[in-house]
């Protein structure tokens, strides 16, 4: 028993004999369960949404076959005689939405978290990441109306038959939005690499340019696909900016330069109009919602393999 004592730290001794003299509160014995309680308030709601969903889907599904969901390629629930639920019109256009902001955003994200990592002087870091932070704070609304106001009639003067609503504008704009999400976690992954590696590559003749792109960019690989994953993600859910600048036209269509309609931009639609509670169109935005919760899902699983199959540690 008194080895046990002595070999207990300093701290611990002092801990067990307020404890043992009851000075040790039951406030303090409580913020274990504080704590415990206020976790558990995410899980639960993790839980409630994703229960919600499922049995809403259900209960579309119990209206619509789940065969014409997903293989008709026509989305138009709005008629009384004719209505068709085909996702694919839907689905393209997120997809689309989500492939030209990520060739926007991927490739200057990157390129600007390198600057910032590498090459760039304390003072500039300290003048360019306040910048970015701005951008990140601009409410997507605005995003949308600087795609629909301002982007869309630069890319009407280059490309005439751009119609004004399109796909390019706002994904375009999408992937403006995302980049400083880009920036900042792929920076900290970079920073995050030791500088004993850097100075190694260095000490074997690597220039600069080599040691950044063949050590350090390898080496912070694993948090350089988090972010790209986590940036696309919120390009995917992205509302505002599509449903401005986007139109609301579903099309299966892959050309770029018609209107469109994404997953998120049709739950705007029947949320603000006057549909019917209980009808298939009211129900239909949750089978949408899980739609669009899957691919989230199943982009998260990718990116967490990646991860795992790139990651280094020091």
């Amino acid at each position: 028993m008194k080895a046990n004592e002595e070999q207990k730290s300093p701290v611990q001794r002092l801990l067990d004999k307020k404890n043992k003299n009851g000075f040790l509160g039951k406030g303090e014995k409580a913020i274990p369960v504080i704590l415990f309680l206020m976790a558990a308030v995410s899980v639960v709601t993790t839980i409630g949404i994703v229960l919600t969903l499922i049995v809403e889907t259900f209960t579309f599904f119990k209206q619509v076959p789940l065969a014409e969901f997903l293989t008709a390629k026509v989305w138009y629930p709005f008629s009384k005689t004719d209505a068709s639920y085909g996702i694919l019109p839907l689905f393209i256009g997120t997809l689309k939405i989500t492939l030209i902001a990520a060739l926007t955003a991927v490739p200057i994200g990157l390129a600007v978290a390198i600057y910032l990592s590498e090459y760039a002087s304390e003072k500039v870091r300290k003048v360019m990441k306040p910048i970015l932070e701005v951008l990140a704070g601009v409410p997507t609304i605005v995003y949308g109306f600087f795609a629909l106001t301002f982007v869309t009639p630069i890319l009407r003067a280059v490309f005439p038959s751009l119609e004004m609503f399109n796909a390019i504008s706002p994904g375009v704009v999408v992937g403006m939005m995302i980049i400083p999400m880009i920036v900042s976690l792929s920076e900290d992954a970079l920073s995050s690499v030791p500088d004993s590696v850097r100075q190694g590559a260095l000490a074997l003749g690597a220039t600069k340019w080599e040691m950044t792109w063949r050590v350090a960019f390898p080496a912070a690989l694993s948090g350089i696909i988090a972010s790209i994953v986590l940036a696309l993600s919120r390009a995917i859910g992205e509302t505002m900016i599509v449903s401005i600048a986007g139109g609301s036209t579903p099309s299966a269509s892959l050309d770029l330069t018609t209107s469109l309609q994404t997953m998120t931009s049709y739950i705007v639609q029947v949320s603000t109009g006057d549909v019917g509670f209980g009808t298939t169109i009211y129900y239909s935005i949750y089978a949408v919602g899980f739609t669009l919760f899957l691919f989230t899902l199943a982009m998260n699983i990718l990116a967490q393999k990646i991860s795992r199959r790139f990651r280094e540690e020091y």
